[in-house]
């Protein structure tokens, strides 16, 4: 009784034709990597931005620390070159800085304008320490993205602190 090739031969024929959901289960892995490399190309996308977002928050709190202390000397490093040799700061602009008190700085959240501009305003209280009088202004800020130097520029300036408002 020999059974061994003829046996394996009709249990080969014998199958079935495979299901329609078997098949698609079957191409499912291939769609889940294609679905996988759609979210790697959107997270990669994803984090091109998110440096530069980063860096805008740490921009702007750094910026806002050394108004708050009063350092302007700080605080001009931040400025745009192009504005700066544009508006160079003037020895009576400084000593008008070094008379008053930074005492609230209050900033609303950044608006986009662009993906390398932002604008925010922020509310700053002064004293002057000679005569003790206390104002408030308003610094409408534009923060433009240098891609060349990879950070975020404070192109309208320091605050005008002899504006009224």
């Amino acid at each position: 009784m020999h059974r061994g090739p003829a046996m394996r031969h009709n249990a080969v024929s014998m199958s079935k034709p495979e299901r329609p959901d078997v098949k698609i289960a079957r191409s499912l892995p291939s769609r889940g990597a294609a679905l996988l490399a759609v979210l790697l190309v959107l997270l990669a996308a994803c984090a091109t931005t998110k440096p530069r977002e980063k860096l805008l928050t740490e921009t702007l709190r750094t910026y806002a620390a050394a108004i708050r202390w009063g350092s302007i000397e700080q605080a001009e490093t931040f400025i745009d070159p192009a504005y700066r040799e544009l508006h160079p700061l003037t020895s009576l602009e400084l000593e008008r800085y070094r008379q008053i008190r930074f005492t609230q700085y209050n900033e609303r959240a950044p608006v986009p304008v662009s993906d390398s501009e932002v604008r925010q305003v922020v509310e700053i209280s002064v004293v002057n320490v000679n005569t003790q009088s206390m104002r408030t202004i308003f610094d409408q800020q534009v923060w433009k993205y240098d891609a060349e130097e990879k950070r975020w520029l404070l192109a309208s300036g320091l605050p005008d602190i002899t504006r009224r408002d």
